[in-house]
């Protein structure tokens, strides 16, 4: 082989960490990266418009990938631009290898306009960040960064690569670095805990991360049909197996008041794989920590351990000959009449693929979803595990790019949400994904108008009201996704919904439905 440069380096050390997709949106001193990828023809890079769907993509596909894609982010503004996604990304334990352009070592000294700190940017994740200043390490720094977004429960890990170290001649590859696996939970804890649900209590167990696949919501049934404790999945799971022939386990509430009532009369919160419940947000005169009054918290499993065989082990102890209950097939009938916020999610329950992949972005307007869809077939729910909006369209793109032809996307989206990383929608008709998105149009920032209330501000005046309402004008959501190459429909109707719902899945490529649905509230 030919001298390498810093750029091809690092893309063939990518690919043989098995990093096979870069989601891009690059500038001037990412252009050597750029032309790179010519050379190593075993990288798919996935352009897209702005930098929050290339994050948000990164975080989708590796979400249902079980690895990293790489991320090509211009200077500090572009990170910052992505921050949002990644924000959500770390919430979520996401591996993640960002490459951030910088300057050339030698310029950065004259302040030009596109200098900052990247450093400071990238430090805000809490993941792993290296800057690569000679060409000769750029290899061995892109395979130490694998690792790193790898290691146990997953991180976002941001490689910064000067354009000199780039372009410079002299690069060297380097083999794959093992990520360090998740810690097994000590004997000791698993039986500690289990003497928690044989102590004659009210004991209710929190499940998160990894547990939320098929075999840890298998061992926690088990444990709850045994031992009659409540069982709940964490509010924002990063991907959540459901559906028939799998335990329905329901989820800890979004809402304060939700989470009180389903922990009350709890003496004894057991948690795995996640932390305690807190609130969302702070609101006057309540309580911040959602653990009941008075009960024990005991941590089988920490976020980054092996939660999975934890659960297993607790469960050959207190529930060795119970099974786990498992949902029936079963769908809700076909509404029909005008969308409603109740009837709208009967459509998608009555008519969702086989082993489709739901990126969850409904907010206020799903609230009913995970009922309609308990009893359809096996699907991932992805969800707003970092509360940063903008997250479903770029999600959904880059869990497509992972799935290929064999899975169907269904994007559920809020329409204020949307409208943050809309752009998406290029992409997806650019790369032909399998992406169904369905815009859930109430023409207003509804979960907003619900936090107005609850936050105990004065009732909503006209100015208050004018700024969590999306119309004047009315967005033409069918026109924008036109625009960008993606077939489009509106539906008034549950008859409208589920035909243009059922020719969606029929037809390869994007489509998406203007679903205008009333709010909530």
């Amino acid at each position: 082989m030919s001298e390498l440069n810093g750029a091809q380096s690092l893309i063939r050390t990518l690919v043989d960490a098995d990093v096979e997709v870069c989601f891009a949106n690059p500038g001037t001193s990412e252009m050597h990266f750029v032309a790179a990828l010519d050379t190593v023809p075993e990288m798919r890079g996935v352009l897209a418009l702005f930098e929050g769907v290339v994050t948000g993509a990164a975080d989708g596909y590796a979400r249902i990938a079980g690895k990293p894609a790489a991320t090509l982010l211009h200077l500090g503004p572009g990170l910052g631009n992505g921050l949002a996604n990644l924000h959500n990304a770390r919430r979520a334990h996401t591996p993640i290898v960002n490459v951030v352009g910088d300057h050339a070592t030698y310029h950065k000294q004259y302040d030009a306009p596109l200098e900052s700190d990247i450093e400071a940017i990238a430090g805000s994740l809490e993941g792993w960040v290296r800057r690569s200043e000679h060409t000769k390490d750029v290899g061995a720094d892109a395979a130490a960064a694998v690792a790193a977004a790898q290691d146990a429960p997953g991180r976002v890990a941001t490689l910064i690569l000067p354009a000199d170290a780039s372009w410079g001649e002299g690069g060297e590859t380097c083999a794959p670095v093992p990520p360090r696996v998740p810690q097994a939970v000590d004997a000791t804890t698993v039986k500690h805990v289990a003497d928690v649900f044989g102590a004659g209590e009210s004991v209710a167990l929190l499940i998160g991360g990894s547990a939320c696949r098929e075999e840890g919501l298998r061992a926690a049934s088990r444990i709850g049909a045994a031992t009659g404790a409540k069982v709940f999945v964490e509010t924002f799971p990063s991907r959540l197996e459901r559906g028939a022939g799998l335990p329905t386990i329901e989820r800890l509430g979004y809402l304060a008041e939700q989470v009180t009532y389903q922990l009350d009369g709890v003496k004894h919160l057991v948690i795995a794989g996640t932390k305690a419940p807190v609130s969302f947000f702070a609101y006057p005169g309540k309580p911040s920590d959602l653990v009941p009054e008075g009960a024990q918290v005991h941590n089988l499993a920490a976020v980054g351990q092996d939660v999975t065989r934890a659960l297993n082990e607790l469960a050959d102890l207190v529930a060795a000959d119970t099974e786990p209950v498992l949902a029936q097939a079963a769908r809700p009938a076909l509404p029909s009449g005008p969308l409603t916020p109740q009837n709208w999610v009967d459509v998608i329950g009555a008519l969702l693929p086989e082993n489709a992949i739901i990126a969850d972005e409904a907010n206020t307007s799903g609230l009913l979803l995970p009922t309609a869809t308990a009893g359809a077939p096996r699907h991932d729910v992805l969800t707003l595990t970092g509360g940063a909006i903008g997250y479903g369209m770029p999600v959904a793109t880059g869990a497509a790019v992972a799935a290929g032809r064999d899975r169907p996307v269904l994007n559920l989206q809020s329409d204020g949400s949307a409208l943050y990383t809309i752009s998406a929608l290029w992409t997806q008709a650019r790369e032909n994904l399998n992406v169904t998105t369905v815009l859930l149009n109430n023409r207003a920032y509804a979960i907003l108008r619900m936090e107005l209330q609850r936050v105990g501000a004065a009732s909503g005046g006209p100015k208050a009201n004018d700024l969590l309402d999306l119309s004047r004008p009315d967005m033409d959501f069918v026109k924008i996704a036109e625009g960008m190459g993606v077939p489009a429909t509106r539906a008034t109707t549950a008859e409208e919904l589920a035909e243009q719902l059922q020719r969606a899945f029929a037809e390869p490529g994007p489509h998406l439905i203007d679903a205008v649905v009333p709010p909530l509230l």
